[in-house]
Parts: structure tokens; C-alpha cells; sequence
């Protein structure tokens, strides 16, 4: 299996108002570096996983709707918490939709490090796209 990583950062505000939380009950700001992991078992005719610049324009529009937001006013959290797995998930969605016209990809695995010594990743299969830009047979 193939993969290419990029990474890029966030700062975002929000609060996770249950006991179970302690001190990050209240409102606090965290600062996330988010690593992107696209995975393929062959590469592509041009011999890499995906153009570097795609994923990184696909991870920075991502990002750019949560930068500097408080995710307690985000429509996209209303009701939820917005945990650093929550989080995970969400930018892996967002990802693969936007990356639906790349074919071949298998996985997307998005991972939020909080710190150096704490993160979380989620990981998602993706439907592959054949040559002709529906799904590839069953294998």
C-alpha cells in the first residue's frame, strides 16, 4: 500500500460541557496539527498516490471553515460535541467528498495531535474509482 501525507494546523475554540471532561467543560482554545494519510495499493499513471498540491488545497478548504471559530457556534456541530475524534471524522468526510474524482484511492486516516504526546485519527474507506470513473470492480 501506497501513501502520501500532508499536514497543515487549525486553532479553534469550543467547549465539551459534561463532568466527564473536567476543566475542558469551559470554553478553551486548542490548537490541532492535522495529518492527512491518502492511501492506494498501485500508484497512478504519473506514479505517485495523488498530486501533492490537490491534497493540500483539499485539507486547507477543510480547514479553512473551522480556523479561529468557536466550534460551540458551528451549525455542523449544533448538539454534538466536539471532541478531538469528532473532529477526525468530520475533516475525513469533508476530505473524501472532495476528493471524489481521484481514482484508485482506497483509505483516508485523518489524524488531530493536540500535543506532541496526545492525538487522534480517524480512518475512512474510500469507494475506487476505475479509469472510467465509477466504481471498480469487485476484486
Amino acid at each position: 500500500m501506497f501513501t502520501l501525507t500532508v499536514r497543515d494546523h487549525m486553532m479553534i475554540a469550543h467547549s465539551l460541557p459534561d463532568p466527564f471532561f473536567g476543566p475542558a467543560q469551559n470554553l478553551h482554545g486548542a490548537t490541532y496539527v492535522v495529518e492527512t494519510t491518502w492511501s492506494r495499493p498501485v500508484l497512478d499513471e504519473h506514479g505517485v498516490v495523488m498530486d501533492i498540491g490537490v491534497a493540500n488545497d483539499l485539507l486547507a478548504g477543510v480547514l479553512d471553515g473551522l480556523r479561529y471559530r468557536n466550534l460551540d457556534e458551528h451549525p455542523d456541530f449544533a448538539g454534538r460535541l466536539s471532541t478531538t475524534e469528532v473532529l477526525a471524522q468530520y475533516v475525513a468526510e469533508r476530505l473524501a467528498a472532495g476528493a471524489a474524482f481521484v481514482e484508485g484511492l482506497e483509505r483516508l486516516t485523518v489524524t488531530l495531535r493536540e500535543t506532541p504526546d496526545a492525538w487522534a485519527s480517524y480512518t475512512l474507506e474510500l469507494p475506487v474509482l476505475s479509469e472510467r470513473g465509477g466504481p471498480a470492480p469487485a476484486r
